[in-house]
């Protein structure tokens, strides 16, 4: 981060190799955010901000099948089935019962529950029938990879479940390209905990710069790689929607934030309240990009 009257340097640590632990597998490893109430109501307001461009993004042309893993509230997996139509299927799989519960919940409001085909399951341990390997047009994650620790395992199942031909598509987090200005006081060192919260939970918070090497490594061909804009401005009427985002990405982090990292829960909440200050300021601005790779199978 630059930090406001001060040199420009380096605040934030460039990545280091993320060391897995053969003793912990991903299916007992905590999500950093949870899937509290208010958890799942940011991820609503998040996904009203990015989805439409992540959609055109995707590209989808109608009657693909699609399989969507780290499917969450399934307000994207949704968009991408109205697109593929009635001629299409979509699948969206997620680990957490809650958030499926939430999804179908949604869907119903939305009179869309046939829209799509939820399935509890683990992204290494896909749950698929024999006959659906290979028979994918797209195979889809979004803010996935950065919060497992074998991102390369899960692109190869990727890989193994599109159909020679088709598309894997990937959209994740680089979280050192975030600037905030004026930046807040504090928002450095605090971004800078967040930032080490994923590491500590042996997850690559810089994977989305490595979305193209894992399509390679994983047999893919990669073709190519993109940033979409996630980012607003004071006098935008989306703004207030970023800042609550920005804020509730920290909130959720705050148990590993303050616990086993040591950062103080003072500081912690005095960053908070002047980045809410910060939010009402007339020349605020947040500049930030979602890493976005694709690949195809050959």
């Amino acid at each position: 981060m630059i930090a406001e009257r001060q040199p420009a340097r380096e605040l934030i640590p460039g990545p280091r190799s993320i060391t897995n632990d053969p003793m912990q597998s991903s299916k007992n490893q905590p999500y950093i955010h949870g899937s509290k109430p208010e958890e799942q109501r940011r991820l609503s307001s998040l996904n009203g901000l990015l989805n439409q461009a992540c959609l055109r993004e995707l590209a989808l042309t109608g009657g693909e099948a699609v399989l969507d893993l780290g499917s969450g509230l399934g307000q994207f997996t949704r968009d991408m089935a109205r697109v593929a139509g009635p001629r299409g299927r979509v699948i969206g799989i997620e680990r957490d019962k809650r958030q499926i519960v939430e999804a179908r919940r949604q869907a119903r409001e939305a009179r869309e529950l046939g829209l799509v085909e939820w399935r509890h399951g683990e992204v290494l341990e896909l749950p698929l029938k024999k006959s659906e390997w290979r028979r994918f047009d797209v195979v889809h994650a979004r803010f996935l990879l950065e919060h497992v620790r074998e991102p390369e395992q899960v692109v190869r199942q990727m890989v193994r479940a599109v159909r020679r031909g088709g598309r894997i598509a990937l959209a994740d987090d680089d979280h050192q390209v975030l600037r905030l200005w004026p930046e807040p006081p504090g928002f450095a060192e605090l971004w800078h905990a967040y930032i080490r919260a994923f590491e500590h939970l042996r997850c690559d918070p810089f994977v989305g710069r490595r979305l193209v090497a894992l399509l390679h490594d994983a047999g893919a061909k990669p073709r190519r790689n993109h940033w979409i804009f996630f980012g607003s401005c004071a006098g935008a009427p989306e703004f207030p929607d970023f800042v609550r985002n920005a804020i509730g990405v920290i909130e959720t982090a705050r148990e590993v934030i303050t616990g086993p990292l040591g950062f103080g829960e003072k500081q912690f909440d005095r960053v908070l309240r002047d980045l809410r200050r910060w939010g009402h300021r007339s020349d605020a601005a947040i500049w930030y990009g979602l890493c976005w790779a694709e690949g195809v199978r050959v």
